[in-house]
């Protein structure tokens, strides 16, 4: 992937960092999906676990494995994102950030490899900071030098099938951003007016990317009736509804997690 297409993706979100957990850190959507996303996290890397995340923006889920006995190193490729990030981490004690794009993980491995540090027992990304990265084979590779064998993957994705933004986008009058999600080129984005481009990955190309160190063991939806964040701020005023999908989304996130607003893919490292 060129340099400047990650590059662009970087500097819309340092646009955004400052406001970022002041803007959805409220959203009661955003909290739930975040709830069930932990559940996993939890299941995947036991107490002790050392963890990479991939697109960990300003340390939120992070900080929370660190309060419960993981050991995390937060990448991003954006600086503003990190800066806020370690300040957050840094009253921890002892979980590390640093700036570094996904598409940029080859160069963590060398630098472990040279340094002989121990691998990871596994490694996250967390709400569609993958969808940000065109090609997802060099993150595979680079996944397979940093993870040890018997290692977990936890990457949470876009959903293209999200009936939940089909309803919230045409209600809303933009039928156009109803369904770009079926698209498999590149779309463009923006935030904050900064453009960027990302890629709604499937889960063939998400597995054919991992493979053959990396096998699929399961997968999970992440708002099937807890809807999108675009239903903010208005949904945050109904409580017991959100808490009412919540449960609901609990029941079928895994026979319908292709529905999902996201995608949660689980993997296991191979010995290969």
């Amino acid at each position: 992937m060129p340099v400047a297409a990650f590059s662009a993706a970087a500097e819309a979100f340092d646009a955004v960092a400052e406001q970022f957990d002041a803007r959805f850190g409220g959203w009661l959507s955003v909290a739930a999906q975040r709830r069930a996303v932990r559940a996993e996290l939890l299941q995947a890397f036991p107490s002790g676990a050392r963890v990479l995340e991939i697109g960990g923006g300003t340390g939120d889920d992070a900080a929370w494995l660190s309060r419960r006995g993981r050991d995390v190193l937060l990448t991003d490729a954006s600086a503003t994102m990190v800066r806020l990030a370690s300040a957050r981490l840094e009253r921890l004690g002892g979980p590390a950030a640093q700036v570094l794009a996904a598409e940029n993980l080859a160069t963590l491995a060398e630098e472990r490899e040279r340094a002989g540090s121990a691998l990871f027992d596994g490694a996250f990304s967390n709400f569609a900071a993958l969808n940000c990265v065109i090609d997802l084979a060099p993150v595979g590779a680079a996944l397979a030098r940093l993870v040890r064998p018997g290692g977990q993957l936890a990457l949470v994705v876009f959903g293209t099938w999200s009936p939940g933004e089909w309803l919230l986008e045409c209600v809303r009058g933009r039928p156009k951003n109803a369904f770009r999600r079926l698209h498999r080129g590149d779309v463009s984005a923006r935030l904050s007016g900064k453009p960027f481009v990302v890629r709604y990955h499937r889960r063939r190309a998400i597995t054919a990317a991992l493979a053959p160190w990396f096998r699929l063991t399961a997968t999970r939806g992440v708002g099937l009736f807890v809807p999108p964040s675009a239903a903010e701020p208005w949904i945050s005023s109904y409580p017991r509804v959100l808490a009412l999908l919540e449960r609901l989304d609990q029941l079928v996130s895994r026979p319908l997690a292709p529905l999902g607003d996201h995608v949660l893919y689980r993997f296991e490292r191979s010995s290969q």
